[in-house]
């Protein structure tokens, strides 16, 4: 599992806040890719990350709220130091290079992740709120799943192609050394 923290002795702020931090680092690490790549335009891998960060920040955002409305203030107990790759996708996955259709899948895995981590914590959880809040985001993930795997049935051909190297000229012979 990706945390180390108990689950068996999760209270409902706890998993608020568990919650909203796997969001928050699925949006950081979207937000790190997408600044990486940057984006030609609408259907690059750069702008499907950043498409997935808005949506991470979204997610997050609602769970705030309401860990908010319920608990107001007070401190949390749950850090980012408690969980690692949740939801978040893998820093190895991205290339420079890759394609909105390798991007989408990469999201797609990580929303998969997600939605495993949530179903496999249900074993571990015995408070009741928090069980029920876990079927809940186990159901959010499995429509984020849904959601993607519908995207990637409708994209265009284009969208299996990845960049090319502009400078890169096979006629060119490789040098030994940078020394000029």
């Amino acid at each position: 599992m990706s945390t180390r923290l108990d689950l068996s002795n999760l209270t409902l702020m706890d998993a608020l806040d568990l919650a909203s931090l796997i969001e928050l680092e699925a949006k950081k690490r979207y937000t790190e890719f997408a600044d990486s790549l940057g984006s030609r335009g609408v259907d690059d891998a750069g702008a499907v990350f950043r498409s997935m960060a808005v949506n991470e920040t979204k997610h997050c955002e609602e769970i705030a709220e309401r860990r908010l409305a319920l608990f107001g203030d007070q401190p949390a107990k749950v850090t980012l130091d408690d969980i690692f790759d949740v939801e978040a996708p893998s820093m190895g996955d991205v290339r420079w290079n890759m394609s909105a259709l390798k991007a989408y899948q990469l999201a797609l895995y990580s929303e998969q992740k997600a939605f495993a981590f949530y179903d496999e914590a249900l074993e571990y959880v015995t408070q009741p709120d928090v069980k029920a809040l876990f079927e809940e985001l186990r159901e959010e993930e499995a429509e984020h799943v849904r959601m993607l795997v519908k995207i990637i049935a409708n994209l265009p051909p284009s969208a299996e192609v990845e960049l090319e190297d502009e400078d890169y000229d096979p006629n060119r012979p490789a040098r030994d050394s940078f020394e000029v």
